[in-house]
């Protein structure tokens, strides 16, 4: 699928309870948005680069949804009128700079910290089925459940629209399931969303 390059990765934490739980956390009110640059995109294959800032990066799988259409204040109802189609990313975390910065750009943001799939679109797709897995080194870490969402995809389409306006291309990075952990050097991370693509890529130290 040819869609222009993201302006923008728009990112939601906590929006599964287990997870919330696991860093004790609470699921919050309304989503909880953060961003994510386009420079931290990373493809199929490519290393992900554990920098020197960090010695707690972690595997986060989710299931993206990439903006097809030009969305600004869409309703619920209309939201996957505005989706291009779903991918697995990964939201690659310094863990250990997220709690002491007490915001999240620095520890999500470094360069190759956001590998994406392919995107397929929704056509045949059982969007109430979505599932994503999280396997490092062929041992699956991560499994979520589209139903398990505090806040659905169309309800986090609606709600970021009303706040900012999604281009054709941008990346909705959906929240990520419990069982987040430690990659390693030498390790290889793969996020799968069954019948829509996989997302494997080795990791390196900077």
């Amino acid at each position: 699928m040819n869609l222009p390059r993201p302006s923008k990765i728009v990112c939601v934490g906590r929006n599964y309870l287990e997870h919330a739980r696991e860093l004790g956390n609470e699921v919050p009110e309304r989503p909880l948005l953060f961003l994510k640059p386009p420079s931290s995109l990373l493809a199929q294959g490519e290393a992900i680069v554990l920098p020197p800032e960090s010695s707690q990066v972690e595997h986060e799988g989710e299931i993206a949804v990439v903006i097809g259409r030009r969305a600004r204040r869409v309703a619920e109802a209309e939201a996957w009128d505005h989706v291009a189609g779903i991918a697995p990313l990964n939201d690659v975390t310094a863990r250990d700079l997220q709690k002491p910065d007490g915001q999240w750009t620095r520890a999500k943001g470094f360069d190759t910290f956001c590998p994406l799939g392919a995107v397929a679109p929704l056509d045949g797709l059982d969007r109430d089925g979505l599932e994503v897995l999280c396997r490092v080194n062929g041992e699956v870490r991560q499994h979520g459940r589209v139903g398990e969402m505090a806040f659905s995809i169309p309800r986090l389409v609606a709600y970021i629209s009303g706040v900012m306006t999604l281009e054709p291309g941008d990346v909705i990075a959906t929240g990520t399931p419990a069982g987040v952990g430690p990659l390693r050097p030498g390790d290889v991370v793969e996020v799968e969303i069954p019948g829509v693509g996989t997302i494997s890529n080795p990791v390196r130290d900077a």
